[in-house]
């Protein structure tokens, strides 16, 4: 079925959003977002391009709650424990000495991430000292992020990488276990800023030590995730780092204002201004 939308469609459908809600989604990389406009379809049984079209003109909310089937929103507590390991044990110890630290997860999604580093910065006695801010598009995840309440069958996913990083902890360390769900601690969210944030279009005027933006550029094409790299260093401080996902991979335009600190995990430096 995404073979059977054409560009034009999926062009003139972008245009569409952009003009009628100021949502620009025009350098998605296409076949990721053909993908997402069939799984929207798919869900609400839309047979053709042109029912969407007119569906998402002429129905604001059905928009509204379509974000989240346009937006893929994966991430999961302790995702791939080897970049926070890392975070831990290299990155925060360069600062130590500061007395705030600041922090943007960008594309915060459902907020599995944004709690995993409350975490490590507890364990480093560092989390007193932190000031971050999460930010998402989707009003649906943004709000669960906010809630920090996730499912126990969601919990249960989670503790392999959990123990993996804690071997001696527990998760009721972090989390209040209720009869159908775990409900983050005060102590691990209260020092978080919740914010609606478009990567696309919108600007963000503080100054942050560490970026967080972990596959959410694998859905942009070259020029979008230049425009959102030349945004993250804008908003670093000297000697920042920034936090990209496994699975994207950094534009050589991006290496130009951008150190490989350490490939593997995908960690990377702001360069250093010399002039």
């Amino acid at each position: 079925m995404v073979e059977s939308i054409s560009d034009e469609e999926l062009n003139a459908l972008m245009q569409a959003m952009k003009n009628r809600y100021g949502l620009d989604f025009t350098n998605y990389e296409k076949k990721s977002f053909k993908r997402s406009i069939v799984r929207l379809m798919m869900k609400h049984k839309i047979g053709s391009m042109l029912e969407l079209w007119s569906r998402i003109l002429k129905d604001k909310q059905f928009f509204l709650d379509g974000i989240d089937d346009l937006l893929v929103n994966l991430t999961e507590l302790f995702r791939n424990p080897d970049a926070w390991i890392m975070i831990r044990d290299n990155i925060l110890d360069k600062f130590k000495n500061k007395s705030q630290l600041k922090i943007w997860h960008a594309g915060c999604s459902t907020g599995e991430e944004v709690y995993t580093m409350s975490m490590v910065l507890d364990e480093k006695g560092m989390l007193y000292k932190t000031k971050s801010l999460a930010t998402d598009l989707s009003d649906a995840a943004l709000n669960k992020a906010k809630n920090g309440v996730y499912s126990l069958l969601i919990m249960k996913q989670y503790l392999k990488p959990f123990l993996e990083f804690y071997p001696k902890r527990k998760m009721d360390d972090f989390f209040e276990f209720k009869e159908k769900d775990a409900v983050i601690r005060q102590d691990y969210k209260r020092h978080i800023t919740f914010r609606k944030h478009n990567l696309v279009q919108d600007h963000v005027r503080e100054k942050f030590d560490i970026i967080f933006c972990r596959n959410v550029m694998i859905y942009f094409d070259e020029t979008l995730k230049l425009k959102v790299l030349n945004l993250f260093n804008d908003c670093l401080n000297e000697g920042g780092y920034l936090v990209i996902g496994y699975y994207d991979i950094m534009p050589d335009g991006g290496k130009q204002i951008f150190d490989t600190y350490d490939v593997r995990t995908r960690i990377y430096k702001k360069k250093i201004n010399k002039y």
